[in-house]
């Protein structure tokens, strides 16, 4: 397996985890892991694809990566302190 390969199978990994986790009520969306996973998860496959020089999937694992880092620094500054996972429960 190519790095390229392994780091795109980590990234898109991570997304459908959070993706399922939410499907099944595990986690919500508006929670600091759901938003971390989709944050590293974008990331990862952001980098995958500028190292194939696959310009469509970098722009939209680019901006899927800026969503999520808006939207967990967003749950970041709500210092919710009754839930250190920021799972949304």
């Amino acid at each position: 397996m190519s790095l390229e390969t392994a780091i795109a199978t980590m990234g898109v990994s991570l997304l459908l985890i959070a993706f399922a986790m939410n499907l099944v009520g595990l986690l919500m969306t508006n929670s600091r892991l759901y938003q971390g996973l989709n944050a590293v998860g974008a990331a990862l496959a952001c980098l995958a694809s500028a190292m194939i020089g696959f310009v469509p999937f970098v722009v939209l694992e680019g901006v899927w990566l800026i969503v999520a880092l808006f939207a967990l620094a967003g749950r970041l500054r709500s210092h919710n302190l009754g839930d250190p996972l920021g799972t949304g429960s």
